[in-house]
């Protein structure tokens, strides 16, 4: 996965939109206002999504490439590396997990509102 389909990935989920809104270089992919995934592009490629604490832990057990959130909650959000060793779809699934727990926890007008997007 490469930067581009990165973009092309997350905008094809439905409601969300890109920003920069910690600078010029930090990409934020949002639903209906809320992060649920971000890239540094002057850094190593790497993505910061969340997901739910206890899956977090084992996911961090198990892929070297994935780490605790770099400049996030760790608790709740992982840094993974895009170097080859996470398959592209495990990298779209844990974008899904991402998106999915995000949207769970939207109001139920925001809900509303992103059906009717």
């Amino acid at each position: 996965m490469n930067i581009e389909e990165l973009r092309e990935y997350c905008l094809s989920l439905k409601g969300v939109s890109e920003e920069f809104p910690f600078g010029e270089s930090v990409l934020v992919f949002k639903v209906v206002g809320k992060m649920f995934c971000l890239t540094d592009l002057e850094t190593n490629f790497s993505i910061a999504v969340k997901n739910d604490p206890e899956r977090n832990l084992e996911l961090r057990e198990e892929y070297p490439a994935i780490k605790p959130g770099y400049h996030m909650n760790k608790k709740h959000w992982n840094t993974i590396d895009i170097d080859g060793t996470i398959s592209d779809d495990m990298v779209k699934n844990l974008i899904d997990e991402s998106y999915d727990l995000v949207v769970m926890k939207l109001t139920k007008k925001e809900q509303t509102e992103l059906k009717n997007y």
